[in-house]
């Protein structure tokens, strides 16, 4: 197992460590409750230094990255992100990334550290015959993610920059806790605002101490990736894995947003075909009208037992006090208010679906 430069202070700080994509990670140190409420009404940092991270550079970086992701890259500016996915060439997903415009032709592209490696492999495949210049920075990096509505606040003294001026899938190059040149990014993943740090490895305990330290006075807890699962389900947002894979159509999984026609990329033939002829099924969220919890692989049934789909993430939500989930279920079953149930063991639990997100804020 590989530790990032912060696994000696969770250790300090009583975490219980979890192996996850390769890395010991915190999946929590006080709680699961106590920490999503901290996110959700002041403010909290996560270590997510696993993330992989690909710098995309030259003349034909732009091209590579538009053959190779399904959102439209060329519409960045320096200084926007972007959410996308690797299409894989049989309708499924390869991974969902986020793509930073650093300058004029450098890219960063941020990938989940448990397809680093396939991800690696599957843009180098395309790169033979584009040529961009690519380099994998994801063992030099760090990343804090600080979430919650006291975030800017709490930060602002640590940077020359107004952080309120970073808005939602933008990010800036500045001075941050004592180091110059750091990313800092709005593209969080848990629907309560705040920021991501990018830093390298023998700068992040530096910033994390005066993270820390600046954040003293609103509250600011350590938080493990078990909240940050119930925080990001709250609001709906796909995690690889789970709820998109090798095998999910960015169609289905309600990705249509960031896939986008206008240009050649991996499969776009095929799934605009499949956006022409319409969907056999769709991802969908939904609320337990009776006590449950729901859990990944659960079966999802009608009204007669049959099945109509299955379980893709689920969980007792802190903030609605209420089972949640997602799954894909027949597109006849995917409109909101309509009734479905959930084969909990031997129980049938009532379920109603739900526009997403389930948090409103």
């Amino acid at each position: 197992m590989k530790n990032t430069a912060l696994t000696t202070i969770h250790e300090a700080l009583g975490a219980k460590l979890v192996p996850f994509a390769g890395y010991n990670m915190p999946v929590q140190y006080e709680g699961i409750n106590i920490e999503h409420e901290t996110v959700r009404n002041s403010v909290g940092v996560f270590d997510v230094s696993h993330m992989g991270e690909f710098l995309i550079t030259g003349a034909n970086a732009l091209q590579l990255i538009q053959k190779v992701t399904s959102n439209d890259a060329s519409k960045l500016a320096i200084g926007d992100a972007q959410y996308s996915c690797f299409p894989n060439e049989k309708g499924g997903i390869v991974d969902d990334l986020i793509c930073y415009r650093i300058k004029e032709e450098q890219y960063l592209l941020v990938v989940n550290a448990s397809n680093i490696e396939k991800d690696w492999n599957w843009i180098s495949n395309y790169n033979t015959s584009i040529g961009a210049e690519m380099r994998d920075m994801s063992e030099n990096f760090s990343l804090l993610a600080i979430q919650g509505p006291k975030a800017v606040e709490a930060m602002q003294t640590l940077t020359s920059v107004d952080l309120a001026d970073i808005k939602f899938y933008t990010f800036k190059v500045a001075d941050f806790a004592g180091i110059d040149h750091v990313i800092i990014s709005a593209t969080g993943y848990t629907g309560s605002g705040g920021f991501e740090i990018y830093c390298k490895n023998s700068e992040v305990e530096q910033v994390w101490n005066k993270v820390m330290k600046a954040g003293a006075d609103y509250g600011i807890k350590p938080i493990g990736l078990a909240a940050r699962d119930t925080l990001r389900l709250e609001m709906g947002y796909c995690l690889y894995g789970n709820d998109i894979n090798d095998t999910t159509s960015p169609l289905e999984a309600g990705l249509g947003w960031i896939t986008k026609f206008t240009k050649d990329f991996v499969n776009s033939t095929n799934l605009k075909q499949q956006k022409e002829e319409g969907i056999k099924k769709r991802l969908i969220g939904f609320e337990l009208d009776e006590r449950g919890i729901p859990r990944h692989d659960y079966e999802i049934v009608d009204a007669d037992g049959n099945n109509i789909g299955v379980v893709t993430s689920g969980t007792m939500s802190p903030s609605l006090k209420k089972g949640i989930g997602m799954g894909y279920v027949q597109k006849e079953f995917s409109k909101s208010g309509t009734k479905i149930y959930i084969q909990i063991r031997k129980k049938v639990i009532p379920a109603t679906v739900v526009k997403l997100p389930f948090y409103k804020g």
